[in-house]
Order: structure tokens, then sequence, then C-alpha cells
């Protein structure tokens, strides 16, 4: 019996050697896991519509709900509908006939406020006239100068004034409620402060030493006359949004 031949040996394979990685061997990422969850949507908000085209009163009603379930819009989303005239005797007449106005065209709930400074030694002046006082072009810088001027030989313990707002809630041509505020100050002797918005630079607040320019938003909302108005109107709104809670978009 013939002896078998030897096995013939494997071929090597030919080129460079493949380097040998250096410490423990990497994991490789895994591929097809699971994806991230959408982010959950917004909770439903129900519509409000301020009757103002003014960016800080927009931004201060806001601000002042911002714990509660409303979206706040402005006059500005109806470019087309004029504003009424504001020829009322009374700061409530002229919230009244702006909340019953933009209820026409909107199918929601309109808050409309109506404010003013009134300074004891010009008999109450501006007053209901306080946002048209000196004509329709002028500024707030325009109107703010106006009353430094009027005032200037008045001495400061008869500078008294305050600031007076009015509140009117309305739905369907029809006001639902309204809510008043007022703070007493004074008229400084010129502008300070670079905040807030109309004669706040020149009101000044005797119990934070300040005018309304130099306070924070935080600050003059906690005093202010619209603070005070809107603060009034909250547990309003507050139940109105129980039940009459919003739903969520289809």
């Amino acid at each position: 019996m013939s002896p078998r031949p030897p096995a013939r040996p494997k071929p090597r394979a030919t080129g460079p050697a493949r380097p040998r990685p250096e410490g423990p061997a990497r994991a490789r990422p895994r591929t097809g896991g699971p994806e991230r969850p959408p982010a959950p949507p917004e909770p439903p908000r129900i519509p409000l519509f301020l009757a103002s085209k003014n960016p800080g009163k927009l931004r201060e009603l806001a601000q002042m709900l911002a714990d509660l379930p409303y979206a706040v819009e402005g006059a500005d989303v109806l470019p087309s509908v004029p504003a009424p005239t504001e020829d009322g005797a009374t700061f409530e007449a002229n919230a009244r006939k702006k909340a019953i106005h933009y209820s026409r065209h909107v199918d929601t709930l309109v808050i409309a406020d109506d404010s003013g400074l009134e300074i004891d030694a010009l008999d109450g002046a501006p007053g209901v006239r306080s946002a048209r006082l000196a004509g329709p072009t002028a500024s707030d810088t325009d109107r703010v100068r106006l009353i430094v001027r009027r005032l200037e030989r008045v001495p400061w313990e008869k500078r008294t004034a305050r600031f007076r707002c009015v509140l009117a809630v309305a739905l369907n041509e029809h006001v639902l409620e309204t809510f008043e505020g007022t703070v007493e100050g004074l008229i400084s002797f010129e502008p300070r402060g670079a905040e807030g918005f109309g004669y706040d630079p020149i009101f000044y607040y005797p119990a934070a030493e300040m005018t309304f320019a130099e306070m924070t938003a935080v600050e003059k909302n906690r005093v202010s006359h619209r603070g005070q108005a809107l603060e009034r109107a909250l547990g309003w709104l507050r139940e109105y949004a129980v039940s009459h809670p919003p739903r969520a978009a289809r």
C-alpha cells in the first residue's frame, strides 16, 4: 500500500497585512433604533382679541395673561377694519364702544380698554383725549413734551395726577363685563426711563420712587391702572375659560 501524499499547504493571501487594532475593539453603532417620539402638540387656547393696535398694550396684556389659556391677538389682524371714533365722555363709554365695534368682526371674546392721564393742575386733562393730545400725527414723545411745557411753572406738590383705565369684555356685540383701575402719582419735571410707553416717562410713582418708565414690566403691572383693571378681570376670565374650554384643532 503506497503511502499518502502530504497535504497541500493553503495559499497565503498576498498584499500588506491588515493592522491589528490596539486596545479594546469599538462597538459598531446600531442602526435602525427607535425614533425619537414627536413633541406633544401645543395645548389649545381661547382666542382673545385686543381692540388696539398699540404694541405696548398688546405686550402688557399678553404678559399678564401668560398663565391662562388665551391666545391674544391685536387689531392689526383686521387691517381693513377702521378703528371707531372715540368720542365718549368717559373712559367706560369709549371702552364699551370699542369692544362692541370689534365684536362685529370677530366671533371671539373682545377685550377693549380706554385709559388716560388725568392731571389736577390741568383740570383733569388730557383725560379721555390722552391718546389724541397734540393731534393724530403726534408721537408719544411729542405728547410728553407738551405736558412738560404746560406744567413748567407748577410746583412739585401741585403736580398730582392719576392714570385711569376701564376694560370692557364683549362678545357678539354685547358687553359682558367692565373692570376699572386707578393709580395715583405726580408728573415729573422731565422724562425719565426707557421702559413702557405713552406718558410713562413722566408719571412718577411715589411708592417706588421711580417713573413708570424706570420700572420693569413686572413691577409696573403690579401697580398700574391697567394692571389693576386686568387683575380684577382675571377671575372672570378664569371662570370663562372653565365654562368655555378651548377646543383642540382638528
